[in-house]
Parts: C-alpha cells; sequence; structure tokens
C-alpha cells in the first residue's frame, strides 16, 4: 500500500515538472473584414480563402488558429484599434506566456490584391509567417 501511494506520488511528480517546464505558445493569423457590396465582397473572400490555403497547405503540422475578424462588429473594437485594422489587414498573432508579438502582413496581401502574383504571394506569406513562428 505505501509503495503503491510512493509510486503515484512520483508519477504526479514526474508528470506535473515535465509539463510545467513548458511555456504555453499560441499563434493565430488574424483576417480583418469589412462588410462590403457583394462585388468587392467576392474579392475580400478570395483573398481570404487565399490566405487560409496557404496556411492548410504550408503550416498544417503547425498549431495555428486562422480567425476572420469582422469590422462592423462591436465586439471586435478594441482587437481593431490595437491593430489599426482595416479590411484585409492580415496580422500574425504569437503569444508565449505573457508576450505578444504582432507582424502584419497587410502590405504583402495588398500587393497580391492589385497586381494577382499568386506564386509571389504565397511565396512572401509563407516566409512571414515562418519567421513569426521563430
Amino acid at each position: 500500500m505505501k509503495k503503491s501511494i510512493l509510486l503515484l506520488f512520483v508519477a504526479f511528480l514526474t508528470i506535473t515538472g515535465t509539463t510545467s517546464g513548458k511555456s504555453k505558445e499560441n499563434v493565430e493569423v488574424l483576417y480583418f473584414k469589412a462588410n462590403l457590396c457583394p462585388c468587392k465582397a467576392r474579392a475580400c473572400t478570395a483573398l481570404q480563402t487565399d490566405v487560409d490555403s496557404v496556411l492548410k497547405k504550408n503550416f498544417a503540422k503547425e498549431n495555428i488558429q486562422f480567425k476572420v475578424i469582422q469590422l462592423a462588429d462591436e465586439a471586435n473594437k478594441e482587437l481593431i484599434a490595437k491593430y489599426k485594422a482595416e479590411s484585409q489587414t492580415v496580422v500574425v498573432v504569437k503569444t508565449k506566456g505573457k508576450k505578444e508579438t504582432a507582424t502584419d502582413l497587410s502590405a504583402i496581401v495588398k500587393d497580391y490584391a492589385m497586381k494577382q502574383n499568386k506564386e509571389k504571394f504565397e511565396t512572401e506569406l509563407k516566409e512571414k509567417i515562418a519567421e513569426s513562428l521563430k
């Protein structure tokens, strides 16, 4: 009986020691989207789909959450102000413990929207997200 209690205690200490040493890391890609007329909304949704596609294609094994943030939603006011977001703003937010780093990828997305160079878009987006994960 004493041995089993001792073994359980040692197992508990081992498990808590290994899990408490790891800091929690969270990565999110935020895509800010406005309520637009149907014509413009299609283009915005296509960009959203392309960003999501790059994430799924290149970072499927990573623990990255893709979130669409509606600019018109009052609940998102703080996020919008924090990242100075407009329609089609894309931000990678990495949180490790209490430290948060944000990387704005909007320039890549806007360049792609204007020039429609999908290869360049995918390459640049992939590189910037990979840098953010380090």
